[in-house]
């Protein structure tokens, strides 16, 4: 336990604070060697096969599922806070313009700040916790909103107004398209969402907590959440899974394209996990959703999935290697109609309650998320070179 220069003992820890346990919580966990993961008590499969997007994020924000008359507040409560203020509405051209290149995703980073600042968003600590959760209520209400806006914005079409008589889901797909969507469609949008709402103590998540910590608002933990989601090696890689099928192209080079990869230590997208050593659940659930839309495209995922793990057997013996949520998720949100470019940003509209749920637990302790590191430059004090 060597010392960090103030002689305060300081715990050898895994790099990336692997497994290091930071904080409790009661929101849910991952149980990766058992592929099982949980909101609160019930398997979040399971919620994602039986009940409404609603339903789980009732649960995430008051600890209980609603019973028909709470379902019925709650939705009507969050579907009237889905527009935007005029004054937020306004500057979106400017700012889906500016991300053309970059996308829905990072516009959400500017828009989201733009929201926190036009509501007034306080600093968590200085308010109530009702009032914490009015915040949250309203800023996962918009999220779906302005991500649609900006990408009709930038494809140079109109942002469509949400409806308030339509499931968060549909409404989603809906001002994403400006048509009403099928109701398999919508359900199986829906599901994946319910299924990514939270997954432990991910990057993002633990991003948006360390920020919360500090006291600062809603908006700004909920910002930095979506920084880390960003990236490919956490929310960014569901498009990149459809991109290794389209490398694949045909049932006749899955078998060499797999080999070349793995034999030249490639990352195959849509493969591994950081947590699960055996199937993701998720990836499971969404499989079955896909197969029920079936078609050539299902069929060659398949065929995929099935060639990765057969060359790594043979190749990699004793490795465990599955698809990962990305996989299937790609496959389904594009039978779902939706463009590649809003897979990630889609996934962010499920976390944004996750991340939330976690920022108002964070608000409830006062202690501030403040690690060490490990010095390893040349040793001090150094005289300091004359000017020259």
């Amino acid at each position: 336990m060597p010392a960090n220069g103030t002689e305060t003992p300081v715990p050898d820890v895994p790099r990336g604070l692997a497994g290091v346990v930071v904080t409790e919580t009661a929101l849910g966990d991952v149980r990766g060697r058992e592929g099982f993961y949980h909101y609160r008590q019930y398997s979040a499969v399971e919620l994602a096969q039986t009940r409404d997007f609603e339903d789980v994020w009732h649960l995430m924000f008051e600890g209980e599922l609603p019973d028909s008359a709470a379902r019925a507040a709650f939705t009507a409560r969050t579907a009237a806070l889905r527009r935007l203020p005029d004054d937020v509405r306004d500057v979106l051209p400017a700012v889906a313009r500016l991300c053309a290149r970059s996308g829905p995703l990072a516009g959400l980073r500017t828009a989201l700040s733009l929201f926190g600042a036009s509501a007034g968003l306080s600093p968590l600590y200085d308010i109530d916790p009702e009032r914490r959760r009015e915040d949250a209520l309203a800023v996962c209400a918009v999220v779906p909103t302005l991500l649609t806006a900006l990408y009709r914005l930038g494809h140079g079409l109109e942002p469509v107004e949400p409806r308030e008589d339509l499931p968060y889901a549909a409404n989603y797909l809906y001002m994403l398209t400006g048509t009403e969507p099928e109701p398999e469609r919508a359900r199986a949008v829906e599901q994946y969402l319910i299924s990514t709402i939270d997954h432990g103590f991910n990057a993002s998540t633990f991003a948006a907590r360390v920020i919360a910590s500090t006291g600062a608002d809603l908006a700004a933990a909920l910002v930095g959440g979506i920084g880390a989601f960003s990236g490919p090696l956490h929310g960014g890689a569901p498009s990149r899974a459809l991109d290794t099928l389209d490398a694949i192209g045909t049932p006749d080079r899955i078998d060499p394209w797999i080999r070349e990869r793995v034999l030249a230590g490639d990352r195959i997208m849509g493969f591994g996990h950081a947590v699960y050593r055996t199937e993701d659940p998720r990836s499971r659930m969404l499989r079955g959703i896909a197969e029920k839309f079936g078609g050539p495209r299902v069929d060659f995922a398949v065929q995929v999935e099935a060639g990765v793990e057969a060359v790594l057997a043979e190749l990699k013996p004793g490795r465990e290697l599955h698809t990962n949520v990305e996989f299937y998720a790609g496959v389904v949100m594009e039978l779902c109609g939706l463009p590649r470019e809003m897979f990630t940003p889609t996934f962010a509209a499920a976390r944004v309650v996750g991340w939330s749920a976690n920022v108002l637990e964070q608000a409830a302790d006062t202690k501030i998320i403040r690690p060490a590191a490990r010095y390893t430059g040349p040793p001090p004090p150094q005289p300091v070179p004359a000017a020259g």
